[in-house]
């Protein structure tokens, strides 16, 4: 049957053409050509056109997982495992910044091949600032030694993070969050606190309190971008600089799952909770000021 003309309200070819996607390599070169020149956005092997659209090929980048531990021996070596080293980009390396631990987290961390600097300093924030300073890739990714972040994902954030041009990632939790993995009483604080980022900053952030990030380590360069607390508020006080000196159009929220805990938590909850409420205040008001200096000792 012929399709109805385009004059009587139907499709041309070309229109209904434009719809296809294609599954086989290099079968759509000529069809992409020819609606090249009418606008449409080619969706091949299930993603959106761009320069990284092959998922075998390895991304031309150097990545370093930074992850900040304290008596993690539980989860830290799944949390490492988690992340792909199947070759997906040219250089993938481990940095953990421990906070003297006293269990076996850094022994089993060297085993599985990453770089191990204890931080006497105390604080999460403070690990980071080490981290964040210390690690030797291009493209930087952040997650808790806990398995709650989900270490399959970061080939894919990695991938966003070059194919669209961008300077920053954040993943939201809120969304995906399975059953068990925020109880209760951290779900509430959670929204709380998020929130309470939105009305007092409205920064297009819905997860303040992400600890996983994927970003190029060159951000730093504009020292206004560098968050300066050595607690807890630094996630939240990274997230608001980003957002506000490297632009919206350059950063993203993405939001991935979230799992339940394996091991004990070093937080406190209300301790924690109520020192990321008062820096959100504090904050605004252009109070925050930097105790440690930026990087290691």
């Amino acid at each position: 049957m012929d399709p109805i003309p385009p004059h009587l309200g139907g499709n041309s070819a070309d229109s209904m053409a434009m719809c296809m996607v294609f599954d086989i390599p290099g079968s759509a070169t000529a069809f992409q050509e020819r609606v090249h020149r009418a606008g449409v956005r080619i969706v091949q092997n299930g993603l959106a056109g761009g320069r990284f659209d092959n998922m075998s090929e390895t991304l031309p980048v150097h990545v370093t997982v930074v992850i900040p531990t304290r008596n993690e021996e539980e989860a830290i070596v799944d949390t490492i495992r988690s992340v792909p080293s199947d070759g997906w980009c040219e250089k993938i390396d481990f940095l953990i910044v421990d906070g003297n631990s006293t269990d076996r987290t850094r022994e089993l961390a060297e085993g599985e091949g990453a770089t191990v600097y204890v931080e006497p300093r105390k604080g999460y924030g403070r690990a980071y600032k080490t981290g964040f300073a210390m690690a030797p890739g291009d493209v930087i990714v952040t997650m808790d030694a806990d398995c709650t972040y989900p270490g399959e994902e970061v080939p894919g954030l990695v991938r966003k993070l070059l194919d669209e041009d961008l300077e920053w990632i954040t993943c939201d939790r809120l969304r995906k969050a399975e059953e068990g993995a925020m109880p209760g009483l951290h779900g509430f604080g959670n929204w709380v606190l998020s929130t309470t980022a939105t009305m007092l900053y409205w920064y297009g952030v819905h997860d303040s309190q992400s600890g996983m990030w994927v970003f190029r380590k060159s951000i730093f360069e504009d020292e206004r971008v560098r968050p300066k607390h050595d607690g807890m508020p630094l996630s939240q006080e990274f997230k608001i600089r980003a957002r506000r000196y490297l632009g919206k159009k350059r950063t993203a929220e993405v939001s991935v799952p979230y799992r339940p805990r394996v091991g004990e938590a070093e937080i406190n909850t209300w301790g924690d909770g109520l020192l990321n409420l008062r820096f959100l205040f504090t904050h605004r008001l252009g109070l925050t000021r930097q105790v440690t200096p930026w990087g290691p000792e």
